[in-house]
């Protein structure tokens, strides 16, 4: 066995290689278990091929709506699906190629292949085998093998992966998961999309702007669920504009398979029935924690409905082991994951840190309008008794917005009433993405209204509307 290293994590996403980058910082001796490729599914089959093809689909968008800029494209534009998918890819690639090159930099070992927990520290890795749901990379260059591993500390970084429900079992063919749906061969003309959480609603919008229709169903009584209803409420009618066929509080009840489409059983709530035909259907009913298989519940590890319980700074019940990331519970976001691998691994080194606050974590949604949120809803603040003023904006009283030819959209903020702390914040519209982190910053800082109303923001500029939407909760507002 080789000398033992002070950590070894599992899992090489975006928790995994940034808690690995960081030990290494602290001094110290760190090696990482990868089974399938360094970034994880995130980078490679997430959220940053997902965003490659949704720019494509922006760019796609923007060229049809040429005239309106004063440009003429003749012919009208068309589309390669073959180089979208490809331009995908090598974006994905070249950050894969990129997490590689900081590991070798901060001497992270990486070990290839599949680990299982001994007990006593001891890791024994085996060979990957054949991967469930996305195609494996080739193992990096210099990493190391199978073997049996020793750590002081190990870190459980495994992710998670799509979640199948019974009935629409993926077939790579007719029903698809996200893998599928990233590398799609040929455009199908329909798509049945389930589930309308973040991963939906994007792949709804990228297939509807290149001209399939799409049917989003989703079983709650909204789709984007965790946002503000408000908020929810605005991007659905957005997309039923675009011609995308939205059915809420409804569940597919039953699937037939065809020769080249799918018959699907649409039933709501209050019983009624419909049947709908379409060429593919994506099952995008959220993921489950890859916890099996590690031999956690022969080291007692506590384990609740697949989650790896934790505390504040990712510790397990058992000594010595922690976990992080989606394995760890929800919010499942890569920038959660990171965060808290700091956090853990800097609790580790005796650095002291602060806990993981989960409610001042953004969330983002990059379909078109895109949909970002931090904080607590509306809703949310009613629940928790808490009086509150609620300011909102629109972006089509924005000059920015107007001038970019975006002007749908709105600014939501929500501050308690008693001591004018920023409460939440809820954006809908162009580059919301890139906004919130202003209000993440405040939510942080738990910044007042009074702060942020005396805070100058640019002009012209898209931020506007989060000064205006401050200014509108306290009667105050300039442009409306």
């Amino acid at each position: 066995m080789p000398d033992p290293y002070d950590l070894i994590i599992i899992g090489a996403g975006p928790g995994g290689y940034v808690a690995a980058i960081r030990a290494a910082q602290l001094g110290m001796r760190t090696a990482v278990v990868e089974r399938e490729h360094l970034g994880g599914i995130c980078l490679n089959w997430g959220c940053i091929p997902t965003k490659a093809l949704l720019r494509s689909a922006d760019v796609f968008r923007l060229a049809f709506h040429a005239a309106e800029y004063g440009l003429v494209v003749q012919p009208p534009p068309s589309f390669d699906l073959a180089k979208i998918v490809a331009r995908s890819r090598e974006v994905s690639g070249r950050l894969n190629a990129g997490v590689g090159f900081l590991l070798k930099k901060n001497k992270v070992d990486v070990i290839f292949g599949e680990a299982r927990l001994g007990g006593g520290g001891r890791v024994a890795v085996e060979a990957t085998k054949k991967p469930a749901v996305a195609p494996q990379a080739p193992a990096p260059k210099g990493a190391l093998g199978p073997g049996n591993y020793q750590a002081k500390n190990i870190i459980l970084a495994t992710g998670a992966r799509p979640r199948i429900l019974p009935g629409l079992e993926p077939d790579g063919r007719l029903v698809w998961t996200y893998f599928d749906a990233l590398k799609p061969d040929p455009l199908p003309k329909s798509l049945l999309v389930v589930g309308a959480g973040a991963i939906g609603v994007e792949f709804a919008s990228f297939f509807r702007t290149f001209g399939a229709a799409v049917t989003l169903v989703e079983a709650l009584p909204e789709i984007l669920p965790a946002e503000d209803r408000e908020i929810a409420a605005l991007a659905r009618k957005s997309f039923e504009k675009q011609g995308i066929v939205v059915h809420i509080a409804t569940r597919v009840s039953k699937l037939e398979k065809n020769a080249n489409s799918v018959t699907a059983t649409l039933t709501g709530v209050d019983g009624s029935t419909r049947e709908i035909q379409a060429e593919r259907i994506l099952s995008a009913a959220g993921v489950v924690p890859n916890s099996e298989g590690l031999g956690l519940e022969e080291l007692g590890v506590k384990i609740e409905r697949g989650v790896i319980a934790t505390d504040g700074f990712s510790r397990t019940n058992v000594d010595g082991v922690y976990a992080i990331g989606d394995v760890a519970g929800g919010p499942m976001l890569a920038h959660k994951a990171e965060h808290e691998g700091v956090i853990c691994v800097e609790a580790i080194a005796g650095k002291n840190p602060h806990p993981l606050d989960k409610s001042r974590i953004p969330g983002c949604t990059y379909a078109h309008p895109q949909i970002a949120s931090v904080g607590l809803t509306e809703q949310k603040a009613k629940d928790l008794g808490l009086k509150s003023r609620v300011g909102r904006f629109p972006l089509l009283a924005n000059g920015k917005a107007i001038a970019l030819g975006e002007p749908e959209g709105l600014i939501k903020t929500i501050f308690d009433d008693k001591t004018g702390r920023l409460l939440g914040a809820h954006l809908i519209g162009a580059e919301v993405t890139e906004l919130v982190q202003g209000f993440v910053i405040a939510t942080n800082l738990e910044t007042t209204e009074e702060e942020l109303i005396h805070s100058v923001f640019p002009h012209p500029t898209l931020s506007e509307a989060m000064h205006e939407s401050v200014l509108d909760a306290f009667g105050r507002a300039i442009h409306i």
